[in-house]
């Protein structure tokens, strides 16, 4: 299964934004995998993008935030397709433990609404 293998070091900015202020890496696939997502330290993210009214709900940050910054950065450099950043959010949601009910929803939502720096065509 994949695995987080470094813990997200964050510092709030202004806006709601967040600098990553270390590395941080996932890795697609059973470990050792190869695959490995490397985030540079200095990545903002917003965590989960979220419209305010539903943050009672789905609040920015919470047990899915390490797979939020994973997905961010994906969409911010368009890597790979869309649908499957999409997927790699899913299951880090998955890895993360959030309930099964929360991730598919948030699936849904980034398969539905997410637009990311992909061309659309």
């Amino acid at each position: 299964m994949s695995a987080f293998t470094t813990p997200a070091d964050l510092r709030m900015l202004d806006n709601y934004q967040w600098e990553l202020l270390t590395e941080f890496d996932y890795h697609v696939g059973a470990l050792p995998s190869e695959s490995v997502i490397r985030i540079p330290a200095g990545t903002v993210t917003d965590l989960a993008t979220v419209p305010r009214v539903l943050w009672t709900i789905f609040p920015p940050h919470g047990r899915y935030a390490k797979a939020a910054i994973v997905h961010d950065f994906l969409y911010e450099r368009a890597i790979g397709t869309k649908a499957w950043a999409d997927r790699v959010f899913l299951e880090a949601m998955e890895v993360l433990g959030v309930p099964k009910w929360r991730r598919v929803l948030m699936y849904w939502a980034v398969c539905l609404f997410g637009r990311g720096n992909y061309q659309h065509g």
